[in-house]
This record gives C-alpha cells, sequence and structure tokens, in this order.
C-alpha cells in the first residue's frame, strides 16, 4: 500500500509543476539587439543587392537594424562557415 501512496504523490507533484512550469517561462522579445546577414558574395552583386533589400526591409518590419556583411571567397563557403559557426541565437544568417 505505501508503494502506491508514494507513487500517487510523485505522479500528483509531477503533474503540479509540469502546470506551474509554463507561466514561470518568460518570453523574450525578439529581437532585442542588432541582426547580421552575411552574404558570402562581393559587395555590388545580384546577391548582395538582394540582400540589402531585403535587410531594409527586415529593420521596418522587426524594429531593429539589420547589418549586411559581405564574407566573400571560396565560392561562399567562407561565408557559409561563419554562419555555421555563430552562435545558435538567431541574430546571424545567411
Amino acid at each position: 500500500m505505501a508503494i502506491h501512496i508514494q507513487r500517487r504523490e510523485f505522479i500528483v507533484t509531477l503533474g503540479s509543476a509540469a502546470a506551474v512550469w509554463p507561466f514561470s517561462a518568460r518570453a523574450q522579445t525578439y529581437p532585442s539587439r542588432p541582426i547580421t546577414m552575411v552574404v558570402p558574395f562581393a559587395a555590388g552583386g545580384v546577391f548582395d543587392v538582394i540582400g540589402r533589400i531585403l535587410a531594409t526591409r527586415m529593420s521596418e518590419i522587426l524594429g531593429q537594424q539589420v547589418i549586411v556583411e559581405n564574407t566573400t571567397g571560396a565560392a561562399g563557403i567562407i561565408g557559409v562557415k561563419r554562419v555555421a559557426s555563430a552562435a545558435p541565437d538567431g541574430y546571424t544568417f545567411l
């Protein structure tokens, strides 16, 4: 009998914690700092122009600055590696 009571208490405690947990989580506002858009091709090219047009519109929509960085070399691999090695926080994208 004692085992069943402990199991019930554990289940009730676990259920209570699961019910309260979402209320304790706080949503962060995104973005809270500037976003970096990496364009893996040379400045002045077609991809650079498209990236800058997108960055301007994103800045208007998000209300935060979007910085365009041209990282050229190795047919775009250097830019891709830069984004792949960036912190996975959503502030650097390709």
